[in-house]
């Protein structure tokens, strides 16, 4: 299938590994040019050189936290001085927390607000007008399950991330006019580094191997029976980006091997 991506501008944040790397990866087999967020200045570099020895796109990067409103405006810049503007942005930076509710300060809950909600309204606001001079563009957020069907120990992400697809859906309907499509996705498991990280800690106080506790945590929760890898999430991400996915807006799609529960 033709996607009709060649040559289009995508701007993802956390862009240097797991998700956001995939999709780069993805809209760079397309022929898209990437412009690459994320904190660690070394991976980006690394990311980039993986991706342009093995496409003939352009790539640019820029260390940048996202709870930084300064470096996100320094970042839109660079994107301005570049490529002048952008069609695609993925907003992918996040992270999961681990907390009570009646033990989390503030600062925690202003942290999380800032990397999972107004990174992506800062970004959005950015990045819309020059969107728009180019005919229209795509939006997507990277929400979660959790939105939906919440964890129990991660209330703060569960919270942020369920603000970032009612953000999403606001935003939709504002772009509908500049011929901006605004969607959320809302992964499962996939098997990201963050995830084997905490397999390897905690599949020790359980006895078992990592490949043993992640195998149980599958079969416990998703009828599929297994983690997605990033490469499976990101070609939904690569379609969603294309005009193939012109009547898809304002909505929230579910990656998640039949994990939600519930009818959405």
């Amino acid at each position: 299938m033709e996607l009709e991506l060649k040559d289009k501008v995508a701007v993802i944040t956390g862009g240097s590994n797991g998700i956001g790397l995939a999709v780069a990866k993805g809209l760079a087999k397309e022929g898209v040019h990437l412009a690459l967020c994320a904190r660690n200045p070394e991976q980006l570099k690394l990311a980039a050189v993986e991706i342009t020895a093995t496409y003939p796109v352009q790539v640019i990067t820029k260390a940048v936290d996202v709870t930084v409103p300064q470096q996100i405006t320094a970042f839109v810049a660079q994107i301005e001085d570049t490529f002048g503007g952008a069609d695609i942005l993925i907003n992918n930076a996040g992270t999961g927390s681990n907390e009570k509710i009646a033990t989390a300060e503030d600062e925690q809950w202003q942290y999380y607000w800032d990397l999972h909600v107004m990174a992506a309204v800062r970004l959005s606001r950015s990045l819309m007008p020059y969107m728009a001079e180019r005919g229209g563009g795509v939006i997507l957020n990277n929400s979660s399950i959790c939105a939906k069907q919440p964890l129990g120990y991660e209330p703060i992400y569960n919270t942020t991330k369920a603000a970032l697809s009612m953000f999403s859906k606001c935003l939709a309907n504002e772009c509908i006019p500049m011929n901006i499509r605004v969607n959320t996705i809302n992964p499962g498991l996939i098997l990201t580094k963050d995830w084997r990280k905490s397999a390897e800690a905690l599949s020790k106080e359980q006895g078992i191997t990592a490949r043993e506790y992640l195998d149980n945590i599958a079969r416990e929760n998703t009828p599929i029976g297994r983690f997605a890898s990033p490469e499976e999430l990101a070609d939904f991400f690569v379609f969603m980006c294309s005009p193939r996915a012109s009547y898809c807006v304002g909505s929230s799609y579910y990656v998640d091997g039949g994990w939600l529960k519930v009818v959405e």
